[in-house]
C-alpha cells in the first residue's frame, strides 16, 4: 500500500498532534540554558501501526525521527512508509541479526543498542553489502550509539561503564561505514521517580560522566559524542542532565497493546471519520 493511500483517521491525527505539539513544548521548557541545542525527538512507534507514523511524518509535523524495538516490525514498517523517514533501532540486538537490519533498511539512520564489538562488526558487514548494492549510500554512514548499563540492572543491556571507551574506540578504528554518534543509556525508572526536585538522576550523570571519560581517552571533544538519554517518564530530568536524544513513545501514542494484538498498519473503515 504505498503511504498516499494508508488511511489516517483525522480524530487520530489530531490527538497525535496534540500529544506531539506538548512534548515539543516540555523539551522546549527543560532546556538547561540557550546554549544547549534543542534535543532531537525520537517518536516510538513500536507496535503501533505505520498510519499513526505517516500522520506524524506529514505536514504540519514532517517529522523525521521514529524508533523502533523490534526487527521484524522495523522492516515491514520500512517498505510502507516513505523513504525519507529516518528510522533508529533501539531495541535489543542479537548478533546473528546485526548485518540483516543494516543490510535491508537503506533509511536505518541509527542503531541505538550496540554493547558488544562483534555486534558493531556484523553491522558493519550489513552496512557494507548495502554499499555495494546502492552505491547512493557510498558516503551516509550508518550512525550508532554504544548502550552503557548505567544502574547495574542485570536485565538491561549495555557495557559496564568502565568498557565503553574500548567498545567505542574499536567503533571509531574497526568500521568505517560506522559513525559513532555517542552513547545511550536506559535509566532505571525507579530512580527518575525517587528523584528530589532540583536533583538528578545518577544514571543521568553516571552517563555524562562516561562520555566525558571516553572523550577524553580517545581524544574527541565532548560536543563529538552525543548523549541518547531519557523517555516517556523522565525525558526531562534527562534534558536539564545533558541529553541530546530523548526516546519518546507512550505520551505521544498512547498506551501499546499486547505484542500479539500489533498491527503492522490499520486498514480501518471506520477511520475515516
Amino acid at each position: 500500500m504505498p503511504p498516499e493511500e494508508m488511511p489516517i483517521s483525522p480524530t487520530r491525527a489530531s490527538t497525535l498532534s496534540q500529544n506531539f505539539t506538548s512534548v515539543l513544548q516540555r523539551i522546549s521548557s527543560a532546556i538547561p540554558t540557550q546554549a544547549h541545542p534543542l534535543p532531537r525527538l525520537v517518536a516510538v512507534s513500536k507496535l503501533k501501526p505505520a498510519n499513526d507514523i505517516l500522520a506524524l511524518h506529514s505536514p504540519p509535523h514532517s517529522h523525521l525521527h521514529f524508533g523502533e524495538n523490534y526487527q521484524q516490525e522495523l522492516l515491514e514498517k520500512s517498505k510502507l512508509l516513505p523513504k525519507e523517514i529516518r528510522w533508529h533501532f533501539i531495541g535489543a540486538l542479537q548478533t546473528n541479526k546485526c548485518k540483516p537490519l543494516a543490510e535491508q533498511i537503506p533509511n536505518l539512520w541509527c542503531v541505538e543498542s550496540v554493547d558488544a564489538a562483534k555486534k558493531a562488526d556484523q553491522l558493519q558487514k550489513g552496512r557494507e553489502a548495502l554499499c555495494e548494492r546502492e552505491d547512493g549510500y557510498k558516503e551516509i554512514p550508518l550512525r550508532v550509539f554504544v548502550q552503557v548499563n548505567t544502574s547495574g540492572e542485570e536485565e538491561k543491556s549495555g557495557v559496564e561503564p568502565g568498557d565503553a571507551a574500548g567498545l567505542c574506540r574499536h567503533i571509531l578504528e574497526k568500521c568505517p561505514r560506522l559513525k559513532l554518534e555517542g552513547l545511550m543509556t536506559i535509566g532505571a525508572i525507579a530512580r527518575s521517580r525517587g528523584v528530589a526536585e532540583g536533583k538528578e538522576n545518577e544514571d543521568f550523570v553516571t552517563l555524562r560522566e562516561v562520555r566525558d571519560r571516553v572523550a577524553e581517552e580517545l581524544g574527541l571533544k565532548e560536543t563529538e559524542l552525543e548523549l541518547s538519554m531519557g523517555m516517556s517518564e523522565d525525558f526531562e530530568s534527562a534534558i536539564r542532565c545533558g541529553s541530546n536524544e530523548v526516546r519518546v513513545g507512550s505520551t505521544i501514542f498512547g498506551e501499546r497493546p499486547a505484542k500479539k494484538d500489533a498491527q503492522i498498519k490499520d486498514d480501518m473503515d471506520k477511520g475515516k471519520g
